[in-house]
Formats: structure tokens, sequence, C-alpha cells
């Protein structure tokens, strides 16, 4: 039905050290469980629906199973790189104008982050370059569905943001944009 990852790495509490990309993070997890320092940070790695199963409540849980686990093992923060779940619908608004959106009641526009809101989560920092995906031009024809005759930028189904297609090098490149969602302290 759902499941859920997360990792542990020392962080100072300031936004702007936090990790700058999810490649970046999974490095310092890495590393730290490697050389067995220190940590006093729990972060999600991921939290995944079956998409018959969404919509029941799920999300909160696994999130609050991750606090838990940050309180059982005596860690202090608890923090979520999070891929704003509707962001596709708008992949060519910058991340940092994306974060900011707010429904009519004041809630942030975006589903997957309003879960995040509503158990106390703050918004922290933008990550635009958080994960990089690349392919030969017949991998992004496979993986959208879509023909990229020329050189340029593409929206694509469920991309947060623009794919950039050279044809002549035969590559795409695609930047996944991620936001840092900051929990109350543990």
């Amino acid at each position: 039905m759902a499941e859920g990852h997360t990792g542990a790495f020392a962080w100072d509490g300031l936004d702007e050290s936090l990790p700058r990309s999810f490649d970046e993070l999974i490095e310092i997890v890495i590393r730290t469980r490697r050389t067995s320092a220190p940590v006093n940070t729990l972060t999600a790695l991921a939290a995944e629906i079956s998409p018959a199963r969404r919509r029941r409540g799920l999300a909160r849980e696994i999130l609050a199973a991750m606090r838990a686990l940050a309180v059982d093992r005596g860690l202090t923060h608890l923090v979520a790189p999070v891929r704003p779940s509707a962001k596709d619908r708008y992949p060519l608004a910058s991340i940092d104008a994306y974060v900011r959106w707010h429904r009519a009641d004041g809630e942030l526009l975006d589903p997957w982050m309003r879960v995040h809101e509503r158990l106390g989560a703050r918004v922290a920092t933008t990550m635009p370059r958080s994960l990089r995906i690349t392919g030969s031009v017949a991998d992004w024809t496979a993986w959208t569905g879509l023909a990229f005759p020329d050189s340029g930028s593409y929206v694509f189904p469920e991309g947060l943001a623009p794919v950039e297609i050279d044809v002549d090098a035969d590559v795409g490149a695609y930047w996944e944009p991620n936001v840092w969602m900051v929990h109350p302290d543990c």
C-alpha cells in the first residue's frame, strides 16, 4: 500500500546549510552511514503510495511514522526534500515562484507540500537542480511518448520542468526541482 524511506545526517538547523540537491543528500546520508558519523537529523528520502491507495491519509501516516522514528532515535530534526506533486501542471514556473503559491484559504497550493504544512512543516529552501536525469533522445522518446524533432526545451508529461534536448549530441537533460520542508523539532 505505502512505504517510506529515511536516512540520517548531521545538520546545524540553518536552512541555507541543507543539501543543495537530492543527489548531494544521498551522498551525505551514505557517507554518514559508512563512517558512523554522529547524526541529529532524520530526512525523508521517499514516501510512496500505490495510486489505488491515495487520498486515504497514508501520506500523513508515513510522515508520522518518520517523526516517531526520529524521536525514537533521539534525533532533533525531521526534514524532507519534497517533489511537489502538482508542479507538473506548471512546468514553466520556477520552483521558487511555485513554492510561494497559496490557495484562497491560505494553505500551500501543492497537495504534497500541504500535507507537510498541515503537520507543522514549513518551506525552507528550494532545490532548482535537485535530481539530474539524462538519456539519449530515444530514451526520452520512450520515457515520455513524445517525439523530439529539434533541439530545444520541451515540457513532458509528469515533468516538473522542461527537458533540454540536443538532437546533434543525442542527449536529453532534465533537472528535477524539489523543495525542503522542515518539520517542527522533535
